[in-house]
């Protein structure tokens, strides 16, 4: 939990070098052809981070719609899915088709992943779902249906306790305030995890910082080392830690994992939890009563919130697969509405293909405004050029905060060097 952003950065290097290690490296991968009823079928391995479960649809889909093309699903735990990829690419075994994310512009900048601007199938999608996925203009994935995380809460204890959905970050404080008054746990963390407190205070910037147009190139200049956080991002980051200052997020969270917080607010024992739509199969399950709903982080002043989220994943082809073709076939298919509409049935978000819409259901009537808005961003995916390693130490920092030992400033401040260090590494 506190490790020191020196070691984590180490470590980095270590997966940079590994990755610039497969550079030239000339082997193939990819699976023997198999015969079933005369005719050839390809066997093409899809490496994911989503386990098979929140693609089911999709994959029973694509198994109708391409009979000759056999997906075989790896499914590796996110925490441990760099390090496999890498290892496999580098000895030129890895899969044909790659679910990527953050460290997509890393991987195309190794010349690992095909280049797909040239392809049809990648003018179907808006640009904000291919931009994460670009590097000097070139596109080098196709985007899955987006993420998003806001807040989720139990409307039969707002109901109880006759408190609202705030609009307003004074109102989410002071409602935190009446139902903890009350005794009620407000709000419940998974603090274990470096990640809530990251995407949360996150939340608020987007509602402070992202949302002024004067902004709009913040990330560009942050990338080129020309913008720094703790100058840019200080006031509302310190604005977001009064739940800590207010004993609202508590020390005591940092022992308890994702499961643990995911199990206290589906059981009742907290009246907020943030999370996301991959949650909510799990909570129904620990409590079909309970009534859910989720809202949008709000801002200081009252307007439609803001989602952390955008792109979740995308899926990208290995440059030395055997089987381009076949690879190239599933994106092709998987630009069409249909596939689109696959896609959510297991893991509800929205659509970057244009002219797709998608009903996310009653839990999400309060975020509607938000996404109407387009009120859904994390700069980490959509922009930062080494934004995992960015967040990952930040969240890391923002547990040394919780627990006393640092200051936001700090942690923002540990965020900046990562960001400098990385850069001049890639330089």
């Amino acid at each position: 939990m506190k490790k020191k952003t020196v070691t984590l950065f180490l470590s980095v290097l270590i997966l940079l070098a590994t990755i610039l290690a497969g550079c030239g490296s000339d082997t193939s991968n990819g699976a023997d052809k198999e015969k079933e009823n005369g005719n050839d079928v390809v066997t093409l391995r899809m490496m994911g981070y989503n386990p098979e479960s929140t693609r089911a649809t999709y994959l029973k889909y694509l198994d109708e719609k391409l009979p000759n093309v056999e997906i075989e699903f790896e499914f590796v735990a996110l925490d441990n899915f760099n390090n496999v990829l890498n290892s496999q690419l580098q000895a030129g075994e890895g899969p044909d088709l790659i679910e990527v994310g953050g460290e997509a512009k890393l991987l195309a900048k190794a010349n690992y992943l095909l280049d797909l601007t040239d392809e049809e199938f990648t003018s179907k999608y808006v640009e904000s779902g291919l931009k994460p996925y670009m590097v000097d203009g070139k596109v080098y994935a196709s985007p899955l249906q987006s993420w998003f995380e806001g807040i989720f809460y139990n409307k039969a204890i707002f109901k109880e306790n006759n408190v609202e959905v705030p609009k307003t970050w004074d109102e989410f404080i002071e409602i935190s305030k009446q139902l903890t008054k009350n005794g009620v746990k407000p709000q419940i963390m998974g603090a274990q995890s470096w990640e809530p407190m990251m995407k949360q205070s996150i939340g608020l910037v987007n509602n402070e910082f992202y949302s002024d147009e004067a902004n709009r190139n913040f990330d560009e200049k942050f990338n080129a080392g020309e913008a720094k956080l703790a100058e840019e991002w200080l006031p509302y980051v310190e604005e977001w830690a009064r739940v800590i200052d207010e004993g609202i997020i508590t020390e005591d969270m940092l022992g308890l994992s994702y499961d643990q917080a995911l199990d206290q607010f589906a059981t009742g024992k907290a009246a907020m939890w943030e999370s996301g739509p991959w949650a909510v199969e799990t909570i129904l399950e620990k409590n079909p009563d309970i009534e859910l709903g989720m809202f949008p982080i709000p801002g200081k002043t009252e307007g439609d919130g803001w989602l952390i989220g955008g792109p979740g994943s995308a899926l990208a082809i290995n440059a030395k697969s055997q089987h381009i073709e076949e690879a190239l076939k599933v994106l092709e298919l998987t630009a069409t509405e249909e596939a689109q509409k696959a896609l959510v049935a297991d893991n509800a978000g929205s659509s970057f293909l244009e002219g797709v819409e998608v009903d996310l259901g009653e839990i999400y009537t309060d975020s509607e405004a938000a996404f109407k808005a387009g009120n859904v961003y994390a700069p980490w995916t959509a922009v930062w050029t080494s934004g995992n390693p960015i967040v990952e130490a930040y969240g890391k920092s923002l547990q040394e905060v919780l627990a006393g030992v640092k200051t936001i400033e700090n942690a923002l401040k540990e965020a900046d060097s990562v960001n400098d260090n990385l850069r001049k590494t890639l330089n």
